[in-house]
This record gives C-alpha cells, sequence and structure tokens, in this order.
C-alpha cells in the first residue's frame, strides 16, 4: 500500500488544513462521477478517500505514524476502529454541492472537538538517554484566547442567537442535482455554523476565541531512552474547541552515539585494549563501564577477540526494573616497534616455548594439501 502522505501529495509535517486542500483537489480530480467507466481513477478515488479518512483524524493519524499500516488492521484503533466516513461524505458535499441527503453534512458545529497533538524532536546526548535528564521544549500552541475567554467577543459586547437558524448552527438547504432534487443540512451562512452572532469581535483573536502562544515545556526525559523513541506528555498539545479536550505532545528522541560504548538494545559492548603479555599470563585490569571502572581478573592465555559479560552493568531498562549487561571484546595491542632489550627477551622466551604454533601450522598445511590434492 502505497504512503498515504504520498497519496495526497503532503509531506509528514502537514495541517490539518493542507490535508483537507489536498485531499479536496484529489477528490474532485478522481471522482467517478467526472471519470464515468475508468476503473484507474475509480481506485485512485478510493485510495485517496481512505488516505483522508486517517489523516484528518489526529487519532488514527498518531496510530498511523507510529505503526504504519498496522494501524489499519481490525480493532487497532482504540478510537473504536476504521469505518466512519461521516467527515470524508461532508466535504464531498463541498466539493460537488451537494447531490444526498444531509446526514453526513448535519453534524453539530458546536460539538465540544479535542485539541490536535503537537511533535517536537529532542536530540539527546549518548549519556543522557542512558541515565536520563531534564530538558526544555518550546512549542507553539494554540489555547483559548486570554482577553475574551474563548467566546470570541470583545469584552462589555453582547453574543445573541442566531435568528437565521434559531441558535442551531444549521439551515436546510433545497437544490436540484444528477440524483434529483435533495435537501441538505449545511452550516449557517450567517453565524458560519456557531448558533450566535458576535456583534464586536475581541481584537485579540479576531472572533476566533483562540490564539497562537510560543510555550516552553518541561520534559523529563526518564533513564534508558533509545533512538527513535517517542514520549507522549497529555494535556500539552493544542487547546480543545467548544469544551474539548487538550491534545497531547509527542517528543520524537533521537540520540547521538557514542564514540567509545555502542548500545544494542539493553545492552552496552566495547573494545577494550591490553598488552600481548596481559593476555598471556594474565592481569588484574579495569575496565570502564557505564557508572565507574569495574576490577576484572584477565584469565592467562586469553585470546584476542575473547568477549567477557559483566552482568547488570548495562543500560536501565525503560520503565522497567534491571538493567542490560556490559560486555567487553579483548583487542591485543602488538607494539610496532620494540627495543633491543625486549627484542632479546622476546627471542629467548621464544627459544624456551614449547613448538605449539608450530605443531599447529603444520596441522593447518597438512590440511591444505588435502584440499588442493582433491
Amino acid at each position: 500500500m502505497r504512503d498515504f502522505y504520498e497519496i495526497l501529495g503532503v509531506h509528514r509535517e502537514a495541517t490539518q488544513a493542507e490535508i483537507k486542500r489536498a485531499y479536496r483537489k484529489s477528490a474532485k480530480k478522481y471522482h467517478p462521477d467526472l471519470n464515468p467507466g475508468d476503473q484507474e481513477a475509480e481506485q485512485a478515488f478510493k485510495e485517496v478517500s481512505l488516505a483522508y479518512e486517517v489523516l484528518s483524524d489526529e487519532g488514527k493519524r498518531r496510530n498511523y505514524d507510529l505503526y504504519g499500516e498496522d494501524s489499519l488492521k481490525d480493532g487497532f484503533s482504540s478510537q473504536g476502529g476504521f469505518g466512519g466516513f461521516g467527515d470524508i461524505f461532508g466535504d464531498l458535499f463541498d466539493i460537488f454541492g451537494g447531490g444526498f441527503s444531509g446526514n453526513y453534512a448535519s453534524q453539530k458545529q458546536n460539538a465540544p472537538i479535542r485539541g490536535g497533538d503537537i511533535r517536537a524532536d529532542v536530540q539527546l546526548e549518548f549519556k543522557e538517554a542512558i541515565f536520563g535528564t531534564e530538558k526544555k521544549v518550546t512549542i507553539r500552541r494554540t489555547e483559548i484566547c486570554r482577553s475574551c475567554d474563548g467566546k470570541g467577543a470583545k469584552a462589555g459586547t453582547d453574543v445573541h442567537r442566531c435568528e437565521t437558524c434559531h441558535g442551531t448552527g444549521q439551515v436546510r438547504e433545497s437544490r436540484q442535482s444528477a440524483f434529483g432534487r435533495v435537501v441538505q443540512v449545511v452550516p449557517c451562512p450567517d453565524c458560519q455554523g456557531k448558533g450566535e452572532i458576535i456583534e464586536e469581535p475581541c481584537s485579540h483573536c479576531h472572533g476566533s476565541g483562540r490564539e497562537i502562544f510560543s510555550r516552553t515545556i518541561d520534559v523529563h526525559i526518564p533513564k534508558g531512552v533509545n533512538n527513535k523513541s517517542i514520549l507522549s506528555m497529555p494535556g500539552e498539545g493544542h487547546h480543545g474547541e467548544n469544551g474539548g479536550p487538550p491534545g497531547d505532545l509527542y517528543i520524537y528522541i533521537s540520540v547521538k552515539e557514542d564514540p567509545i560504548f555502542k548500545r544494542q538494545g539493553n545492552d552496552i559492548y566495547i573494545d577494550f585494549p591490553v598488552s600481548y603479555m596481559d593476555a598471556v599470563l594474565g592481569a588484574k585490569i579495569e575496565v570502564p563501564t557505564l557508572d565507574s571502572m569495574e576490577n576484572f581478573d584477565l584469565p592467562a592465555g586469553t585470546v584476542g577477540g575473547k568477549v567477557f559479560t559483566l552482568k547488570g552493568k548495562g543500560v536501565p531498562r525503560l520503565q522497567e526494573k534491571g538493567r542490560g549487561d556490559f560486555h567487553f571484546r579483548i583487542e591485543i595491542i602488538v607494539p610496532q616497534k620494540i627495543s633491543d632489550r625486549q627484542r632479546e627477551l622476546l627471542e629467548e622466551l621464544r627459544g624456551e616455548s614449547p613448538s605449539v604454533a608450530k605443531k599447529e601450522r603444520k596441522g593447518f598445511f597438512d590440511r591444505m594439501k588435502d584440499w588442493f590434492e582433491d
């Protein structure tokens, strides 16, 4: 299935107004009534309609952004699943000027509307993601106008019931269409569906009852967040309309890489250098973990590439007890230059060492000989 944003031709940060404009344009282009017998146009119209149904609903859009096509499965949506095409038909009335009964267009204009969600991006240092931190995030948020308390009217002026629609916010409109004469319920043209007439609009919000403010939000980053983690802050999104609840603020986390520590889930991996003498003879070494230097007894005869594990020294588990593990891989350092005295001692050591390496090499070449003789 094609990406819904691609189908509508909008970017992923598009506003609801941009999404609606893109939908209206595409729906008019591909509508079956304007493309009779065109199967490709009919399929494109279905795709456009489904894309708009999801992206025009903040809850469904959020699920789609987080889970992609999985969010379209039956029973997934916490809003009760997909299938409510009321908004789509209502917009088609606007595009084509009617054509059905007014059932879908009769949504009450003054019904409470939940505020939209807000996305904020936060980049963390590697250590901040491991141990948690506090961040300040600045957002632009739509809120109730402080001057008129959301009423839209200038202080001291009256707001009275619309006489055209008698306060319902809707009027019936009869017109002739290709389907015959139909009656359509539309928003009242005099009060724009509000049911009230504002005599003198508020100068701060120009009668909308809402203003845009810049807000700085304190964000608690818990221990153990990872790259692409998403934190939610309920109620910190845009304020609702007509008494509706506010939306949520979603914090999208990105984490910088560390030059030493490599993270895989809740485990940490590092390459730890040791001298060849320590690897041969064994040694007490100090390993730098996330918290502190840990004492470790390196066994004699440790080979390069050997991985040792320190249990419970990894990343704290997000919203759970316990931590991952810490793994360090032995990297034997062979000096590029040595003194004459060192060379003398090494030659002496080699002369006294058992010929294990010679036996291993002989076995290796014997196996290779068999390979070439087959």
